[in-house]
């Protein structure tokens, strides 16, 4: 699996993953950085809470892009498609983006969390998957308002999904579904706390239309 071709797509994959999107939009449209605010994270999250959605959406959108054209440069090595040497290499370049996006090479190794790349690689390389847990994420979001626990719940039912619902046989994808929830769980380690201590913030991306009472509606 270790050639000479496939060590260049790892570089790409790193390359594509390092595209800090959060910092460059940041940057250019609003002449702030964003790693300097509310998190410090340059991640989708965080943009969302402090620039709003219209930096927020796109920012997602190219995060999630990167993760799934990162795995989708498998298709330039000369494995089968579908192959265990062809979902080995695309588990790899997923990695490779994702180190990129939490240690992104344009953007003093600072980046994000990388949710939203990891939601590219998984669609990329098990969309049904990928699918379910987003559903989950949704459901959790619109209970709690909380992103980071829909964050970690949806990956630690990943690789429950992969195993029990969808019952893959592939050695490699299980390892990987197993190091998500992981790696979720420790990248998101003082938003635990956080949680614990009831001191975190709940998103503002579903926001409720406060009902009007009648006294208020005669005083206008």
């Amino acid at each position: 699996m270790i050639n000479s071709s496939n060590i260049i797509l790892l570089i790409f994959a790193y390359l594509l993953g390092s595209i800090p999107s959060a910092v460059w939009i940041g940057k250019f449209f609003y002449k702030i950085d964003v790693r300097e605010y509310g998190s410090g994270n340059a991640g989708a999250t965080n943009v969302f809470r402090v620039l709003g959605k219209k930096a927020g959406i796109p920012v997602t959108l190219i995060d999630v892009l990167k993760g799934y054209a990162a795995v989708s440069l498998a298709h330039f090595s000369n494995y089968t498609p579908g192959s265990n040497q062809f979902i080995n290499l695309e588990l790899v370049l997923g990695i490779a983006s994702l180190v990129g996006h939490i240690f992104p090479l344009f953007a003093s190794f600072r980046g994000g969390k990388g949710i939203a790349t990891l939601l590219g690689i998984i669609l990329c390389v098990h969309p049904y998957a990928a699918f379910i847990s987003i559903g989950i994420f949704i459901l959790v979001l619109l209970v709690s308002s909380y992103v980071s626990l829909s964050s970690m719940i949806s990956a630690i039912m990943f690789p429950i999904i992969v195993i029990f619902v969808f019952k893959t046989k592939v050695p490699s994808l299980i390892i990987f579904s197993v190091l998500i929830a992981i790696m979720v769980l420790i990248t998101h380690q003082k938003n635990i706390e956080r949680l614990l201590r009831r001191e975190e913030s709940k998103s503002k991306l579903i926001k409720k239309k406060k009902t009007k009472l009648p006294d208020e509606e005669t005083e206008k």
